[in-house]
C-alpha cells in the first residue's frame, strides 16, 4: 500500500509541474521546463515523456476507483 501511496504522489506532483507548465506556456508563450532543461534534447523529452507515464497511470487509477465505488 505504501508503494501505492508513494507511485500515486509522484504522479501528482508530475500532473501538477505539467499543468503548471501548459499554463505558463498559454499564458506567456513560454516553455520553463525547456528554458531550464533546453540545452539537453533529452531531458525535457524526458520529463514529458513522465508527465504522459503519470497521467496515464492517473486514468488507469481513477477508473479502477470508479468501478469499485459502482460495485
Amino acid at each position: 500500500m505504501k508503494n501505492s501511496n508513494s507511485l500515486n504522489a509522484i504522479a501528482s506532483i508530475l500532473l501538477i509541474i505539467g499543468g503548471l507548465n501548459w499554463g505558463i506556456i498559454g499564458w506567456l508563450n513560454f516553455d520553463p521546463i525547456d528554458a531550464v532543461f533546453g540545452g539537453s534534447i533529452g531531458i525535457p523529452r524526458g520529463i514529458f515523456f513522465a508527465i504522459g507515464l503519470a497521467a496515464i497511470y492517473k486514468i488507469v487509477v481513477w477508473g479502477s476507483h470508479a468501478k469499485v465505488g459502482k460495485g
